[in-house]
């Protein structure tokens, strides 16, 4: 039996998480919790990382005696070390406007096409690649590049390295040799020489001088992998899972890339996954935009009476295209809302509790589009859907994704990335986990899962060519 943290750092928040792995146990416990978000200095927006490692190491000792320690965050920012293995500045926010014109101006060197052969990766715009264009010079006072979890790693332990989960979502990474695309760095200025070594999930980095020599564990490192390790499917189903919070990340699991014309075409990504696996999917703006709404309400009442409200509104009263980018930058998302439905001949929602239903409704319709296309360009049926992360605690979410894609959603465990942080440290460690059948089937016996059958009370494909109009 292996008790370690599992360091899970999210966009909104982050928490260290005390789990314990063994033969029919798997448990986490939140030991502690701090805000994360952007700090807007001056005309940048960036990540308050000292205080991000200083909350880390805090939640770490006051868990009590560990066997281990791994770090899983968001994806694509990163810190540059210069050549004394000195950060140069706070990791800008992926969400600064810094990129705006870059990948146009990638373009003019690399083509989409050439991009996605080599990275099979999204085209979005704070992609690790463009944000190290739009550095300019500055590249040339550093000597590494460390993604956020790998940048505490070092810190910890002094090893510099780059996890391949996490490596996989920077559009620097070949997606099917397995190695950092250097030649494609070149070609868009970025200097081969700050990508760091790689190293698989499951690798012991170090130990932790500052934690009394704990082992430090490199999991899947990118939050998503994290929690897709923990989607509790039984062997043999067509599933797909969504993992939900500020984003959705919808799609299936592959055993090789997915690089063709259509999927270049429809933007889905082709991301390292543990043992070897690809996350073919998509980015969906997630429930981002109700946390903004809510945000820009100043919102006195609770969620859950919020939600309880919109369950008894209408549905698909108005739907809007949630992955449109009006909704990616921070800013008044109930004005955008309106402003969409205007502009797709819909009545704006009118109420609080009506809002609340348009961006759910939304959100599901953007799940259902981001699922049948992945089961079209994959070849496959989709039998059921994992819904995991902190979206399966919203029943209407839950219950509006299986009406909106027809199939039966099952939503658990809500700490999926942690959980999935947790199997891979504690095999690592040595636990019996040979693959990650035996690590589902431990997550299928000792977590609670929901399921929510399609009502089929919604005419969900005709909300649908509303949009398209």
């Amino acid at each position: 039996m292996k008790r370690v943290a599992a360091v899970d750092l999210g966009a909104s928040s982050g928490r260290v998480m005390a789990g314990t792995a063994g033969p029919s146990l798997l448990t986490v416990e939140e030991v502690r919790r701090f805000p994360n978000g952007g700090v807007r200095a001056g005309p940048a927006l960036y990540w308050d990382i000292l205080g991000l490692y200083r909350e880390t190491l805090t939640g770490i000792r006051e868990a009590g005696r560990l066997d281990g320690v791994g770090i899983d965050s968001w994806a694509v920012d990163y810190g540059l070390l210069d050549e004394r293995g000195a950060l140069l500045g706070n990791p800008v926010h992926y969400r600064d406007s810094r990129t705006d014109r870059v990948p146009a101006k990638v373009a003019e060197v690399v083509s989409a096409r050439e991009l996605y052969d080599v990275t099979g990766l999204q085209q979005l715009p704070f992609n690790t690649l463009y944000q190290l264009v739009s550095e300019g010079d500055r590249l040339d006072a550093a000597s590494t590049l460390l993604l956020i979890p790998d940048l505490l790693n070092y810190w910890l332990t002094g090893s510099i390295g780059a996890e391949r989960t996490n490596a996989s979502t920077t559009q620097l990474y070949d997606v099917r040799a397995r190695t950092w695309a250097a030649s494609l760095a070149s070609k868009v200025g970025i200097p081969p020489r700050l990508l760091p070594p790689l190293r698989d999930p499951g690798t012991v980095v170090g130990t932790a001088d500052e934690l009394s020599g704990l082992p430090v564990v490199a999991v899947g490192s990118h939050d998503t992998a994290s929690a897709v390790v923990a989607v509790p499917a039984e062997p043999g189903t067509n599933f797909a899972y969504i993992s939900s919070g500020t984003w959705s990340l919808a799609g299936l699991e592959l055993s090789a890339p997915e690089l063709g014309d259509e999927a270049l075409a429809a933007n889905f990504t082709n991301e390292g996954g543990v043992d070897g696996t690809i996350r073919f999917l998509r980015n969906v703006m997630g429930l981002w935009v109700l946390s903004e709404t809510l945000r820009t309400w100043s919102c006195p009442e609770d969620l859950p009476s919020l939600l309880a409200a919109a369950a008894a509104s209408p549905a698909l009263a108005a739907v809007v295209d949630i992955d449109a980018p009006a909704f990616l930058p921070p800013g008044d998302m109930p004005a955008r809302i309106e402003e969409a439905c205007r502009a797709t001949g819909q009545r704006p929602p009118a109420g609080r509790a009506a809002v609340v239903r348009c961006i759910v409704d939304s959100l599901a319709m953007a799940h259902r589009r981001t699922i049948h296309t992945a089961a079209r360009l994959a070849g496959r049926a989709v039998d059921v859907i994992h819904l995991v992360g902190g979206g399966a605690r919203n029943e209407l979410l839950c219950q509006s994704t299986a009406d909106a894609c027809g199939v039966p959603v099952l939503a658990g465990p809500v700490e999926a990335a942690a959980l999935g942080n947790v199997l891979v440290q504690a095999r690592a460690l040595g636990e019996d986990l040979p693959d990650l059948a035996a690590m589902r089937a431990l997550v299928r016996e000792t977590q609670e899962i929901r399921r929510y059958e399609p009502s089929g009370t919604a005419d969900w494909a005709a909300a649908e060519a509303r949009l398209r109009r």
